[in-house]
């Protein structure tokens, strides 16, 4: 018992020593654990309040935003422009520092989704804006200079860096972006958060080798396939490349796969483990993506729109870019003329209207034909017929130095439908690599006779100087030290207006113009839309055959004749269709510009002489080259010294012009490879409007003609003057038709013909002497002298042309020459021969000559009697048939006398006296067998000849009662 209670009493002890120790050990933790947790929060508050207030200073001068101002920041990502071709058929995107694409969430792929938020932000459906673990962590590595960085952005974070404030390194952006983004996660979804994440991210590099943004580019630009379509290691592959995109990226910047992608692979596998560690793929899916093959399933490198249409996209950049900054200046009170006029205010609103086209995203609908375009540009590129390249100095902008370069010859070409004004293809160079200039809109070039119905004809024929069938003088001209030529320096005298135009001849086109200048014909070049005339231009008169101190472009030029096809209305070409915001409000639409230039009765003529150039004119190897047929009405064109070739027609759907020539102006080879320079240009023109017609016949050959217009008539007139015609002139066989505009009919009746007599001596008509045989005395109508000097010509010209013009072959010409008698008898007629039953012979130069006689003598006869009489200006020839007999001819001059015999020319087997065995004489009209013919005689014989021998026959006397 004792020792219990001692043992016990030990324990109480023991327990009483110990525990009191226990106490105060306790007591003193605690105590001290209480005053280190209040130090600890007194801390952890200090820092907090020097935190908050740091952070407070910090973010001090970042205005507090609202809804609508944070959502235009955030969705306010450039969008490149896209262009279409006509019919809504896509072209491709305008150039831009980078290239983007905007897509919803919806038509994103789950795999994009998943790789995004596995790699860049786990706890993206969790978070507020911010993860503070992951900033404290990213602090720490910052402060202790830790060589793993891992980041403390979320997706949210990235996008408030991209698109509201900037990458700057350092506490004030990050605090700021701290702030923003738990603003942002306020005001918007998680959803619309990623997909403008989605859509402003950048990527690296497409095939192209173009900066691109956003998911749908850069699925497109890297696989060619659309963002909702990419696969499992596609997306782990792109969803890795915003850490690195430039490094990451398999393309340079020139469009061409890198030798090693490496890097990007192994990025790749990262997203893919950790979509694997996630649960976003399961081990198959896995394995499999670890097994895909970057390399080969990389989009083929595909060329930029500027390579595949450099002609074609810088035009459209231009036009678009001009009428944003109209639109641009409009809306802050500016016009069009105030940006004309201030090159300040005008380069302000050019780099404004730049900036919003490239980055804006608008869509670009033009009036190109995407078919029609593509073949006119494998055409012009592939055609033989140019000419040779030529040698010319330029100075080399890199060296500084004059080198001689090869310059081929270029080319410019455009279509346009006549009643809208849409240009529906355009040709604009041969080779864009090499000169950049575009030939078909803006390189002016002096147009040559395509000028002439624009400003010498129409015109005139507007203001009733002039009608189709007006008779003009082709022969020289000067005007002061201006001394107009014709093409080949040959002159036509009188021929017409229709005639003129047909065959270009020039000087018709200056007395023409010439007659106008006081009434600005010009103003008529303008209102048909030609905006480079110079001032030196007023004055010229070689600006009728398109002599222009600067030139007018493929484009102006041809818009200019589609005014003839519209009657007389010109409406303005145009290649912008429409331009859309990317939300498809219309920003811009083409409304036609129309004036009435000409009248419709002006216009038709017009037409109706220019299909003249195309039927049998300049322009007639069109119709061996064309595979079609239409009413075309066109003019050929030459520049001075050949230096351009143009031919411009229209027909009642579209006009259609090409121009050939070198860079730096020189001539043109005349002839190259069989066809002239005119030809060659005509050639092509027709090869590029049969691959239109193979894709638009509808459009290029209509059914419908031109038809006339109301106030159109057809008249007779008087070739020699374009007066009505009178009875001489159409018993001279002077009348012609042609239609005028019924204002301007010939009123006049011609009055330069007289009625009388004449003989003819060396192809000149004189008065009729009494002495002169009557045989050889002719009468009808004869031209007045008086009337040449009203028509613009002198009698030598006169004469010296008339034989060229058919209208004019039966004009007499009277002169107040008597003519005498030299005093002789006339000289000996030579070179009298037989050829296919017609006797002819050489002319007699002495200058009193009226006519020959003929002198037969029968078979078995030695009498010789008058067989015909052939004036002098007749054809000297007579039909005489193979019978048998004797001829010769003698020369008669005014007085009567006649020359000695000519040799004596025997036909078939004329004999002198009969044979004695014979019985009985033959009949000389009886039908007899052919004779052999003489040697050296012609034994051919055709029906032509003979009927003109007998026609002229019909012209001869046939008094045979005279004697020689």
């Amino acid at each position: 018992m004792s020792k219990r209670n001692d043992w016990k009493n030990s324990v109480v002890r023991f327990y009483d020593k110990h525990i009191q120790k226990v106490r105060i050990a306790y007591g003193v933790t605690w105590n001290l654990f209480l005053l280190f947790l209040i130090l600890g929060l007194i801390g952890l508050a200090f820092a907090g309040g020097v935190g908050a207030g740091y952070f407070a200073s910090l973010v001090k001068d970042e205005p507090i935003r609202s809804y609508d101002q944070m959502e235009k920041q955030i969705y306010d990502y450039s969008e490149t422009t896209e262009v279409y071709f006509a019919n809504n058929v896509y072209l491709g995107k305008l150039r831009a520092d980078i290239e983007r694409e905007e897509i919803e969430l919806e038509n994103v792929s789950e795999h994009v989704i998943n790789a995004l938020i596995a790699t860049e932000d786990e706890f993206f459906y969790e978070h507020d804006g911010v993860v503070p673990k992951a900033i404290m962590r990213a602090i720490f590595q910052e402060f202790t200079n830790s060589p793993i960085r891992t980041g403390g952005s979320t997706l949210t974070q990235q996008l408030i860096k991209n698109q509201i404030l900037t990458n700057e390194v350092s506490f004030d952006r990050k605090a700021k972006e701290i702030l923003l983004a738990m603003r942002l996660e306020k005001f918007f979804s998680k959803e619309e958060i990623l997909e403008a994440y989605l859509n402003v991210a950048t990527f690296g590099r497409n095939s192209s080798g173009r900066n691109i943004a956003g998911v749908q580019a850069a699925a497109k630009g890297i696989f060619g396939v659309d963002a909702k379509d990419l696969t499992i290691p596609q997306a782990a592959f792109i969803a890795g490349l915003p850490q690195s995109p430039f490094g990451y990226t398999p393309f340079t910047n020139k469009g061409e796969v890198k030798e090693s992608l490496e890097p990007g692979l192994n990025r790749m596998y990262t997203v893919l483990s950790r979509m694997h560690e996630k649960g976003f793929i399961t081990e198959q899916e896995y394995q499999e993506a670890l097994a895909f093959d970057l390399r080969a399933n990389l989009t083929e490198s595909k060329p930029s729109i500027i390579e595949s249409y450099p002609y074609l996209i810088f035009e459209v950049e231009e036009r678009s870019r001009n009428i944003l900054m109209e639109i641009l200046a409009e809306k802050d009170g500016y016009t069009k003329e105030d940006l004309a006029k201030d090159d300040q205010l005008y380069s302000t609103y050019y780099y404004k209207a730049d900036n919003s086209l490239r980055y804006d995203g608008f869509v670009v609908h033009t009036t190109i034909d995407k078919e029609i375009y593509d073949r006119f540009q494998k055409i012009a590129k592939e055609y033989q017929y140019y000419g040779s390249d030529k040698p010319e100095k330029k100075l080399n902008p890199e060296t500084g130095q004059v080198e001689t370069v090869m310059e081929p010859v270029e080319v410019g070409a455009v279509l346009i439908e006549n009643s809208t004004g849409k240009i529906i293809s355009f040709v604009g160079g041969r080779d864009h690599s090499r000169e950049q200039t575009n030939h078909a809109t803006k390189a002016p070039r002096p147009n040559g006779s395509t000028m002439k119905p624009l400003l010498a004809y129409a015109p005139a024929m507007e203001l009733g100087v002039v009608q189709p069938g007006t008779v003009i003088a082709d022969v020289p001209v000067s005007y002061g030290s201006y001394q107009p030529k014709n093409y080949g320096g040959s002159y036509h005298g009188l021929t017409t207006v229709r005639e003129a135009l047909k065959y270009s001849y020039n000087i018709p086109a200056v007395k023409t113009y010439s007659s106008i200048m006081s009434r600005d014909p010009i103003s008529y070049l303008k209102q048909m839309g030609f905006t480079s005339i110079h001032e030196n231009d007023y004055g010229a008169l070689s600006l009728a055959l398109g002599g222009m101190t600067y030139g007018v472009t493929v484009e102006e030029n041809v818009n200019a004749y589609a005014t003839f096809a519209n009657y007389g209305e010109f409406v303005d070409a145009y290649l912008i269709e429409k331009i859309e915001t990317k939300d498809g409000e219309t920003v811009y639409e083409h409304k036609p510009e129309k004036r009435q230039v000409f009248s419709p009765q002006t216009a038709y003529l017009t037409l109706d002489m220019m299909r003249d150039v195309i039927r049998s004119g300049t322009a007639a190897a069109l119709n061996s080259y064309l595979t079609f047929r239409s009413d075309w009405a066109g003019k050929t064109g030459t520049g001075q010294d050949y230096k351009d070739a143009w031919f411009v027609a229209t027909n009642p759907n579209v006009s259609f012009g090409t121009w050939i020539g070198y860079d730096t102006p020189k001539p043109l080879q005349t002839h190259y490879k069989g066809l002239s320079y005119g030809n060659r240009n005509i050639l092509l023109w027709a090869k590029l409007m049969n691959a239109a017609y193979e894709v638009r016949p509808d459009l290029v050959d209509p059914s419908k003609s031109f038809t006339s217009p109301g106030g159109i008539v057809t008249r007779s007139y008087c070739t020699i003057s374009g007066d009505l015609p009178s009875k001489l002139c159409q018993e001279a066989g002077l009348v012609a038709t042609d239609i005028f505009n019924v204002k301007y009919v010939p009123r006049k009746t011609d009055d330069n013909l007289t009625y009388g007599k004449f003989v003819y001596v060396n192809d000149e008509a004189y008065q009729v002497p009494s002495s002169a045989p009557s045989e050889f005395v002719q009468e009808g109508p004869m031209l007045k002298p008086d009337a040449l000097k009203s028509l613009g010509i002198t009698i030598s010209q006169l004469k010296s042309l008339i034989g060229d013009n058919e209208k004019l072959k039966n004009l007499v010409l009277a002169t107040d020459n008597q003519l005498s008698d030299n005093g002789a008898n006339p000289t000996t007629v030579s070179g009298v021969k037989v050829n296919g039953g017609k006797l002819t012979w050489s002319a007699n130069k002495d200058s009193d000559v009226i006519g020959y006689r003929i002198y037969k003598a029968a078979n078995y006869s030695k009498d010789f009697k008058k067989a015909g009489s052939v004036p002098a200006n007749q054809s000297l020839s007579l039909a005489i048939g193979n019978s048998p007999a004797a001829y010769y001819v003698v020369a008669v001059d005014v007085a009567g006398k006649e020359s000695a015999p000519s040799n004596i020319i025997k036909v078939g087997n004329y004999l002198e006296e009969k044979p004695k065995e014979e019985k009985e004489e033959p009949k000389e009209d009886k039908p007899k067998e052919e004779s052999p013919k003489e040697p050296g005689g012609d034994n051919s014989s055709n029906e032509n000849e003979n009927s003109s021998s007998n026609n002229q026959n019909q012209n001869t006397s046939t008094e045979e009662n005279e004697n020689p």
